[in-house]
């Protein structure tokens, strides 16, 4: 069973930094991708930012230039880093691994930016 747990969300002020991470724990036998999704209220959940195992990246136009997605392939973890934080930015983050065979989902830790 694969478990991804996720810490650092958080409140924040407008212009602030917040580093999101996601260690995914069990017996995991090919990790294709792992990424960062949001859900923002009123919202459908929408893609932030992924990374494969060989180091592509791939973000949401609302978020190039202002969040880093990085990985740690021995640990299986992912961070997404986010600069210049926007009260758009409030929502709830979920971390996703993609496996050869298999998707898996955390269970979100909320990130709340005030203007």
């Amino acid at each position: 069973q694969v478990q991804l747990v996720e810490s650092g969300g958080g409140l924040v002020q407008a212009g602030g930094s917040l580093r999101l991470s996601c260690a995914a724990h069990g017996t995991i036998l090919s990790v294709n991708a792992m990424g960062w999704h949001r859900q923002t209220p009123g919202n459908k959940r929408e893609l932030v930012a992924i990374i494969t195992s060989g180091g592509f990246t791939n973000y949401a136009d609302s978020v190039k230039g202002r969040f880093t997605i990085s990985r740690d392939n021995a640990k299986n973890t992912v961070y997404l880093q986010m600069n210049t934080l926007k009260p758009e930015d409030t929502g709830v983050y979920y971390c996703n691994l993609i496996a050869s065979l298999s998707d898996y989902w955390g269970k979100g830790t909320p990130v709340t930016v005030s203007s």
